[in-house]
């Protein structure tokens, strides 16, 4: 089992920046990737960004492109989600969720392990 906390949510005005952790702990020699989704009120949960844990390839949602980096630090099993130029329609709950069955992970089924969540807030 992997266990996944999240952190570093909040309330932000729009163009401002916050940063994302996801800690891992339990079996974590056995996570292939970890990813970010979110979900906004009455809205489906979407990928954001995914990382591969050996390599570090990342791949992002066109929605967040050029604004979002998400990274990793290996020695701290922590991933990160930094978040620049926010708009409000990035509002929502942001979950962290690790694969041990896949490298290159997109869709929600293909993860095994997911965080709580922390709101992420962006006012107009």
């Amino acid at each position: 089992q992997v266990q996944l906390v999240e952190s570093g949510g909040g309330l932000v005005q729009a163009g401002d920046s916050l940063r994302l952790s996801c800690a891992a702990s339990g079996r974590t020699f056995s996570i292939y990737a970890m990813g970010w989704f979110r979900q906004a009120p009455g809205k489906e949960r979407e990928f954001v960004a995914h990382c591969t844990w050996s390599y570090g390839r990342t791949y992002y949602a066109d929605s967040v492109k050029g604004r979002f980096t998400i990274s990793k630090d290996n020695a701290k099993n922590t991933v990160y989600l930094q978040m620049n130029s926010l708009k409000p329609d990035d509002t929502a709950v942001y979950y962290c969720a690790a694969t041990s069955g896949y490298s290159d992970a997109l869709k929600e089924w293909q993860y095994d392990y997911w965080g709580q969540g922390t709101q992420v807030t962006v006012s107009s």
